[in-house]
């Protein structure tokens, strides 16, 4: 079998297996092939993947010789109409792009999209959702110091003292714990809000604040993504979080619902409360955002308040955001490809069904047929 290695769009730093991964690959007799500097803006050479057994070829030779390509982002829809009988690994937000999948299905290229597994225990090894929410989170309140005009620990000094930064953090998600860690060793008081009651232990056990409003949806099954809440939910939510913008100087934001716009939870109101020089890192904006004014990969200075949205802040940190989601990928190839190193595309697990976009001509995703 054949495993090949796509380079990603300019906008996108990283790529799929570093070489330390391919190596694990190719010890086990797989063949894999990487198109000419597919890893360089993540710091991997072409003669490192050589070294580590890899071929290096041109991207149309990768595309006609291999069984299984892997790319991050999705390749282009001319070229995935050639990939006929080949499958395709990546993150390409299926729930978003109806009426692209409708073309992967007609080219009949088999479409695995791994921001699609299912949320459970077993699938935590390949969650690339998860590792690389990790990475963003940590971003996200380095981005926003960088910006920030004021100190984030306190100070006291011969010329005077200063207050800690304060900082509200709208999702204890992956991206948001990590976010209050790391808002928490540079010295900030952090407060949290979060529709789901159980991760108040986790918040506070980081240092930070829990914000609790009572009568919030279940969210227990939703994978670590929000849900729609009562529109008296609602009410009392905008009040509350009214209240902490307003005396905060950083806000991360990471709210979410899969397959719909991300909900406003910082209203143009809230924004006008904040004082000047405030900072908002919207890690939602790919999906709308969660603030009226967010606008992706592009930052927006509303009042005096800079409003950075940025849906790709892993893509900062190549190196290792690309070594953590290798990894992701080896431990899912593990579930597709046998101990003969052969495909073997097992339907009865619901892991390898429930990223499966789509498989021979059709759509096969239960939600998106």
């Amino acid at each position: 079998m054949t495993i090949g290695i796509l380079k990603e769009p300019n906008y996108e730093t990283r790529v799929s297996l570093l070489s330390d991964a391919v190596a694990t690959l190719t010890k086990k007799s797989i063949t894999v092939i990487i198109e000419t500097g597919a890893g360089e803006k993540a710091f991997c050479s072409n003669s490192e993947y050589e070294k580590s057994g890899a071929q290096i070829k041109s991207r149309s030779e990768v595309l006609t010789s291999s069984d299984l390509i892997l790319s991050i982002q999705q390749p282009s829809d001319e070229e995935v109409a050639q990939l006929k009988s080949k499958i395709l690994i990546g993150v390409f937000q299926p729930l978003y792009k109806v009426d692209q999948v409708k073309n992967w299905a007609t080219s009949g290229t088999t479409i695995f999209s791994l921001d699609m597994l299912p949320r459970t225990t077993r699938a935590q090894a390949m969650d690339i959702l998860s590792s690389q929410a990790n990475i963003a989170g940590y971003k996200a309140v380095l981005t926003a110091a960088n910006i920030y005009s004021r100190y984030f620990p306190m100070f006291m000094t011969a010329a005077g003292s200063i207050a800690p930064a304060k900082v509200l953090i709208l999702g204890a998600g992956v991206a948001g714990l990590q976010a209050i860690a790391t808002a928490r060793r540079l010295g900030a008081v952090v407060e949290v809000f979060d529709t789901r009651p159980v991760v108040k232990e986790e918040v506070q056990s980081l240092g930070a604040k829990f914000i609790e409003i009572e009568g919030a949806a279940d969210a227990s099954k939703a994978g670590g993504y929000a849900v729609e809440q009562t529109e008296e939910y609602k009410q009392k939510q905008q009040q509350r979080i009214a209240e902490c913008v307003a005396k905060s100087d950083i806000i991360i934001t990471t709210a979410q619902i899969p397959g719909k716009k991300a909900p406003i939870l910082i209203t143009e109101a809230m924004i006008y409360s904040m004082r000047n020089g405030s900072v908002i890192v919207d890690l939602a904006s790919a999906t709308g955002g969660n603030t009226p004014f967010t606008k992706n990969d592009e930052t927006v200075i509303q009042n005096g308040v800079s409003i950075i949205g940025n849906s790709s802040l892993q893509s900062t940190m190549p190196s290792d955001a690309s070594k953590m989601y290798g990894k992701n990928v080896l431990n899912f190839l593990q579930l597709i490809i046998n101990k003969e190193n052969a495909l073997n595309l097992n339907w009865e697990d619901d892991l390898v069904k429930g990223c499966c976009i789509t498989y021979d001509g059709n759509i096969v995703h239960e939600r998106l047929k």
